[in-house]
């Protein structure tokens, strides 16, 4: 097994807040142990930020908006073209923290989670230069108009603790690139990679507040910051259930609202698809990140004459999937984040027995592995539709396949949840492809395929999924305010339209 650290370990020593450009010590009184799921030993302990932590970081990013809001869109792009330089270059910093923190392989954190990253940066330091409203016109005849597009102030965001790097910057990116300053709330579960990345916009040349996080739980750093009056914006990603108390503190304060929540991806499997890219593709889509990704194929509906062959081509490479330590080099997939959460993916199955086929996995590993929050890769068969497996998100490697026959009832079945996150369709035919992605009700339809994310194109959902975008260019439309701007060109004194209000022609 791995040593229980990482290169930026000792700096943290300093403190888990990031405020106003520094690390300092939370002040709620409470600490929190931040543990390796890999084995579950301790990793690092910190004091957990309190309200009053809360206040400074927001009072930080207040007093850096007017002058950050001003800056150029040159000098904003400028100064992320330099953070993305940073990040490339503390690259292996960061995985390593990620890894250990969430107990991802390093083969996940240093191909997908660390450039994607990198990426999302490069690609904001571009967008910034191209943050336009409509062009000007004369629509009465009698002035110009045009729009344009503002900043809205001190946003406070929620992370997650499955992504914990990339949704800090799907977070941060965006928001700052518009010309709004930032307090991020980690999840108290893995703030490492948060703090990593604020001390690297530092090190770019971002001004001290721009970039601040607080790690503290939910229940007290996390209420306070989105109901905080002087957070214009609350940006959140995490379960359906949470979101729904973050909309309600947000909204009793009339603030701009992003929710990203849970979601049950189907997976919808043609007769005509490739059957062999089919099993191939559901095995990495379901089992990414230990299956703890709200895009995952959870559901996956496959047409009768391929359902067999399916249930088994699935059931036989899943057997050939390394379950291990995240740091060794041949393993595929790590722990779950926690023995909690392990124990509550287990519970979802074991009940799942009662009504359906579990064909392979459905246990956790012995051996060296015990000691940590592992668990093998299940599929299970033949579970009916209106069963919590199929229904309720299980964030785990677990997926779930069920039959069906027509294309009409495969579509049913695939909107049959509160859920419209991602989804993918596996077919040779053109029009059957157009029908899914126009019928299935997600906000990314994937053709063939199961996973791939851009920073060029936006994610965001339907339904309990949530509302609003990250990444590409429509995060903007999230992070910025519209404003119209008229000019009177007549300089007429008494308007025709006057005689509305007083006085005749």
């Amino acid at each position: 097994m791995h040593e229980n650290r990482f290169q930026a370990q000792d700096r943290l020593a300093a403190g888990a807040q990031f405020i106003a450009g520094e690390l300092r010590r939370g002040t709620s009184g409470t600490s929190h142990t931040v543990v390796d799921p890999a084995t579950g030993r301790p990793v690092h302990t910190y004091e957990l930020a309190g309200t009053d932590d809360v206040d400074a970081a927001v009072a930080a990013a207040r007093a850096a908006y007017p002058g950050w809001s001003r800056a150029t869109p040159g000098e904003r792009s400028d100064a992320l073209h330099a953070f993305a330089a940073v990040l490339g270059e503390r690259a292996e910093e960061f995985v390593q923290a990620e890894s250990l923190q969430c107990g991802k392989p390093l083969k996940l954190s240093r191909e997908f989670d660390v450039p994607g990253t990198v990426d999302n940066a490069a690609f904001f330091a571009g967008a910034a230069r191209h943050l336009q409203g409509s062009s000007a016109g004369e629509y009465s005849g009698d002035h110009t108009s045009y729009v344009r597009r503002e900043p809205i102030g001190v946003v406070g965001s929620i992370a997650p603790w499955n992504y914990p790097l990339q949704m800090a910057a799907w977070k941060i990116l965006p928001a700052v690139a518009a010309g709004n300053t930032i307090v991020l709330k980690p999840s108290e579960l893995t703030p490492f990679t948060s703090l990593l990345f604020a001390e690297a916009a530092t090190a770019a040349g971002l001004p001290d507040g721009v970039v601040n996080i607080v790690s503290g739980a939910g229940l007290g750093a996390g209420e306070h910051l989105v109901g905080h009056e002087d957070v214009a914006m609350t940006s959140f990603t995490g379960s359906t259930a949470v979101g729904r108390r973050v909309a309600e503190i947000a909204t009793s304060g009339v603030k701009r609202l992003h929710l990203e929540l849970g979601g049950k991806a189907p997976f919808v499997v043609f007769d005509d698809a490739d059957l062999d890219a089919a099993v191939h593709g559901a095995v990495a889509g379901a089992l990414i990140n230990s299956g703890q990704d709200c895009t995952a194929a959870t559901r996956a509906y496959v047409q009768r004459p391929l359902y067999d062959a399916f249930v088994a081509g699935v059931a036989d490479l899943m057997a050939t999937v390394q379950v291990g330590d995240p740091f060794d080099p041949a393993t595929d997939i790590g722990p779950l984040i926690s023995h909690a959460h392990r124990d509550r993916v287990a519970g979802f199955v074991e009940r799942a027995r009662g009504y359906a086929r579990v064909v392979t996995g459905g246990e956790a590993p012995g051996g060296d592995l015990a000691p940590g929050a592992y668990y093998r890769p299940t599929l299970i068969a033949d579970a009916p539709q209106d069963s919590e497996a199929v229904q309720v998100e299980i964030f785990g490697p677990v997926l779930v396949v069920l039959p069906f026959d027509s294309d009409d009832e495969g579509l049913r079945l695939a909107n049959d949840t509160p859920y419209g996150l991602a989804a993918s369709a596996w077919t040779r035919d053109v029009f059957r492809a157009g029908r899914a992605t126009r019928e299935i009700q997600a906000g990314c339809v994937w053709v063939n395929d199961h996973i791939p994310i851009l920073s060029e194109m936006p994610h965001g959902g339907y339904k309990a999924s949530g509302y609003g975008k990250d990444m590409s260019a429509y995060s903007f439309e999230e992070y910025t305010q519209i404003k119209h701007v008229m000019y009177d060109n007549t300089a007429v004194a008494r308007k025709d339209w006057h005689r509305t209000v007083f006085g005749r022609r």
